[in-house]
C-alpha cells in the first residue's frame, strides 16, 4: 500500500442561495486547521459553539490526538461533542466509546524495535504507543517529551514499550528532522497491510487500514442519518484526505498540503486567518459574529 495517495479532482461546493446552508455535522482537524501556529483555539470559537448548539448541528473535532487531550481542550463545550481521536481509530462522546479499531497483538512491538533500530542508526526519533488510556514512550528527554504534551496530555514513560497492557489504537512516530526522509520509508513492510499515513511535517501514524477520519465521519453520518450533502469538513493534511471525500461541503485551509487543497472542493482562508470559523459563520449565516 502506497504511503501517499492520488487526491481525487477538484470539484464545486454547493451554494446555499437562500438562507443558510443545510449543513447538521461539521467536521475539523485541529493542527493546522482550526488550531493557529501557536496552537491556540480562535476567538469567538466558543461562541460559535454555541450557536451551532442551538440550531442542532453537531461539531467535532478530528485529530491525531488522544481523546483524553481533545475533551480538555473543548472542556467549556464537550457535553454532546463526538470527538474523533487517534486520527479516527477512536471516537467518543460524553466518555463513552462509539467505536474503537485498534492493532492486533503483535503490531505495535513490531514498530517500537523498528523505531529503535532507526534510532540506533542516527536517527532523532521516537515512538509513541497510543493506547486507550493513556499513551506510552520510552524516550524521556526533554524536548522529545514536549512534542508528545502537545497531543498526549495522558503519558507515560515506560521502560519498555514492546509490553503495553492496553488496547493500542496507533502507534505514532516522531522524527526531529523530515519524517519523509528515513522514518515513513522505514515502515514500508507495515504499508503492505496497514495504513501508514504521514500526519504532519515531523509526525507518520500507524494504524489498521481501515482506521481513518474518514472512515469514522461516514460511520457518524449513518448512525445519525445524515448526508454528505448535509457536512462540512475542513483539513489540512494528508491524514485528512478521506474525511474530505465524504462530504459535500469539503474545504482545505489555505496553508494546507498541495494534494489536500486538490482533493477539497473549496480553499477557505488559512488557519491564522480563521479560515474555520468564518466559513461555518458565512455558510450557516450566523448572527452576531464578527470573525
Amino acid at each position: 500500500m502506497p504511503l501517499f495517495r492520488t487526491p481525487s479532482p477538484l470539484r464545486s461546493t454547493p451554494e446555499a442561495a437562500d438562507g443558510p446552508a443545510d449543513i447538521r455535522l461539521i467536521v475539523t482537524d485541529m493542527d493546522g486547521t482550526l488550531l493557529d501556529d501557536a496552537k491556540q483555539t480562535p476567538r469567538h470559537l466558543w461562541t460559535v459553539l454555541e450557536l451551532l448548539r442551538e440550531r442542532g448541528v453537531l461539531f467535532c473535532p478530528a485529530s491525531g490526538r488522544q481523546y483524553a487531550t481533545l475533551a480538555r481542550e473543548f472542556r467549556p463545550a464537550a457535553r454532546g461533542m463526538v470527538f474523533i481521536a487517534e486520527n479516527g481509530a477512536y471516537v467518543v462522546r460524553d466518555g463513552v466509546e462509539i467505536s474503537s479499531d485498534p492493532l492486533e497483538p503483535g503490531v505495535a512491538p513490531r514498530i517500537v524495535r523498528t523505531v529503535r533500530d532507526l534510532a540506533a542508526s542516527g536517527v532523532n526519533v521516537g515512538a509513541v504507543v497510543c493506547g486507550k488510556r493513556a499513551a506510552y514512550v520510552e524516550r524521556a528527554d526533554g524536548p522529545f517529551l514536549a512534542e508528545v504534551r502537545k497531543y498526549y496530555v495522558e503519558h507515560q514513560v515506560v521502560t519498555d514499550a514492546t509490553a503495553i497492557d492496553d488496547d493500542i489504537l496507533k502507534v505514532a512516530l516522531f522524527d526531529f528532522g523530515p519524517v519523509a526522509r528515513a522514518t515513513a520509508p522505514a515502515l514500508t513492510d507495515f504499508a503492505d497491510t496497514h495504513q501508514v499515513v504521514i500526519s504532519g511535517a515531523h509526525w507518520v501514524d500507524v494504524m489498521n487500514r481501515a482506521a481513518h477520519k474518514g472512515a469514522a465521519v461516514r460511520r457518524l453520518q449513518r448512525e445519525l442519518g445524515i448526508t454528505p450533502a448535509q457536512t462540512m469538513v475542513f483539513g489540512d493534511y494528508l491524514n485528512d484526505l478521506e474525511m474530505l471525500e465524504a462530504a459535500d461541503w469539503s474545504y482545505a485551509v489555505a496553508n494546507a498540503h498541495p494534494d489536500i487543497a486538490k482533493c477539497a472542493r473549496q480553499v477557505c482562508p488559512s488557519n491564522n486567518e480563521n479560515g474555520v470559523l468564518r466559513t461555518i459563520a458565512r455558510a450557516l449565516r450566523l448572527p452576531g459574529v464578527a470573525l
